[in-house]
């Protein structure tokens, strides 16, 4: 699933490419790609025909166009989802979903989505401008309101792992496995450690970690390990090559040298180093 440099790739790309202009035509190709969309395809078409995108928006993973009316094109990415900027001359992609023309006769969104996990809605947005489905969703340490001592603060109110709780995107949004292993992995924290037993120090470490973490990702394009995550043009990130700690089990940690090891963890894995994130001893096995 993409996190917050993911989609932040992709949002730069839509900003760039989309943003200050008006939709002439909305097709949708397959319906499970606007299911999230209550009133169905015919609706959806005719409330965009005419729109203006006024900007592409961010917050934590999730991803939307503001449009004129107030109202916000909010984009599931899923696990395959792309948002591809074309010519409309360029062939339709195997998995094209949705297609988006402009009236300045410009490149075409469209919206690829090979395994219909993701999706495409229209939705309302509130005073401050967040669509009312993603309204709940926390701020992410990359915003710019982000309040690093209030988010730790939550964290450590949860009373539950804390990887658990750098999942939990009603705290802190945006980190998702790859991000929150290697902000453990920075602050030497293993991903078991109670989260009331974390210092506010510490807390403030794991989260600056989990920042640099993803700026540094964002400045690589993402982490990729398929095709399925490309930017806007179809490129893949290269994040990937500088890991320390998610997929590497088995390889040498780059601080210390001792074997990254792989724990199960919320059907999923999480990935440390035995020695520089010593499992809490009420925790060890």
């Amino acid at each position: 699933m993409p996190e917050l440099p993911e989609v932040e790739v992709v949002r730069l790309g839509l900003q760039a490419h989309v943003a200050g202009r008006t939709i002439r035509e909305a097709e949708v190709l397959h319906p499970r790609a606007i299911r999230r969309h209550a009133l169905g395809a015919e609706d959806f078409t005719k409330r965009l025909i005419g729109s203006r995108v006024e900007a592409a928006r961010r917050r934590g993973k999730y991803l939307w166009l503001e449009l004129s009316d107030k109202e916000a094109l909010l984009a599931h990415l899923g696990m395959s989802g792309q948002m591809l900027v074309q010519p409309e001359d360029a062939p339709d992609e195997k998995h094209l979903r949705v297609r988006l023309r402009f009236d300045d006769d410009g490149p075409e969104l469209r919206f690829v989505d090979q395994r219909t996990f993701g999706g495409l809605a229209l939705d309302d947005l509130n005073d401050v401008l967040l669509p009312d489905t993603i309204a709940h969703i926390a701020r992410d340490p990359m915003d710019p309101a982000f309040d690093l001592d209030a988010a730790v603060r939550a964290l450590r109110s949860r009373r539950t792992e804390v990887k658990r709780a750098l999942l939990d995107q009603t705290l802190v949004s945006g980190i998702g496995n790859i991000y929150a292993d290697e902000a453990l992995w920075r602050a030497r924290l293993h991903w078991a450690r109670p989260t009331e037993k974390l210092t506010l120090a510490k807390g403030r470490e794991l989260l600056s970690a989990a920042s640099d973490v993803m700026n540094a990702a964002l400045g690589a394009g993402g982490t990729s390990f398929d095709a399925l995550y490309v930017n806007v043009n179809g490129q893949s990130g290269y994040f990937d090559r500088s890991l320390d700690a998610y997929g590497q089990e088995g390889m040498p940690c780059h601080r210390c040298g001792t074997a990254i090891r792989r724990e199960p963890f919320m059907n999923r894995s999480s990935f440390s180093c035995p020695k520089c994130q010593p499992r809490p001893r009420a925790n060890l096995r």
